[in-house]
């Protein structure tokens, strides 16, 4: 796969997919921050700390962002998703990806879309499976999306995020074999 590259969202706009640099790096934290304070998709609590986010979404992983072709003075970061090693080792064969959307873009087909291009990718790494370790069951959209790119759920964590209410809701392992 050979980044970056062009393709379309479903509504015909232009949109471009590059592997992430370091002038990347402040519109992807600006991103990750609203999706934490949003509270439906990631664990954290609060907004990283540089060092922090660059450790999640960055060091040792493949990350792809999306930006609007096209690019213009400032190019507007629509989507982004990091994929690595889930475990070490003789495990290091299985991927983790981590997606994010800016929710003004959300609907438009750009989360199959960076699904779809991270399924291909993770196999032209090497990768033979891609699991995802917390799926947040309100997040039904997100579930919705990855059964339909061939994932399944392979179990229930009960309670395993508290909500700021301080309620808890269960979150879903998913699954896709690549081979």
């Amino acid at each position: 796969m050979q980044f970056p590259f062009e393709a379309k969202l479903k509504d015909g706009t232009p949109i471009e997919l590059v592997l992430a640099g370091n002038r990347d790096l402040p519109a992807l934290a600006k991103l990750y921050e609203r999706i934490v304070v949003e509270g439906t998709s990631y664990p954290h609590e609060r907004p990283l700390k540089e060092d922090e986010f660059q450790d999640y979404w960055v060091r040792g992983k493949s990350t792809v962002v999306v930006y609007e072709r096209p690019r213009r003075t400032k190019p507007m970061l629509l989507g982004a998703f990091y994929l690595k090693p889930n475990w070490p080792g003789r495990a290091r064969h299985v991927a983790n990806a981590g997606f994010i959307v800016t929710p003004e873009w959300r609907n438009r087909g750009l989360g199959w879309l960076l699904g779809a291009v991270m399924v291909d990718y993770a196999k032209e790494l090497g990768y033979r499976g891609v699991i995802f370790n917390l799926v947040f069951s309100e997040n039904q959209v997100a579930e919705h999306l990855w059964e339909k790119l061939g994932f399944r759920v392979l179990g229930v964590i009960p309670g395993a995020v508290r909500k700021s209410d301080a309620t808890y809701q269960d979150a879903h392992i998913m699954f896709r074999s690549l081979v």
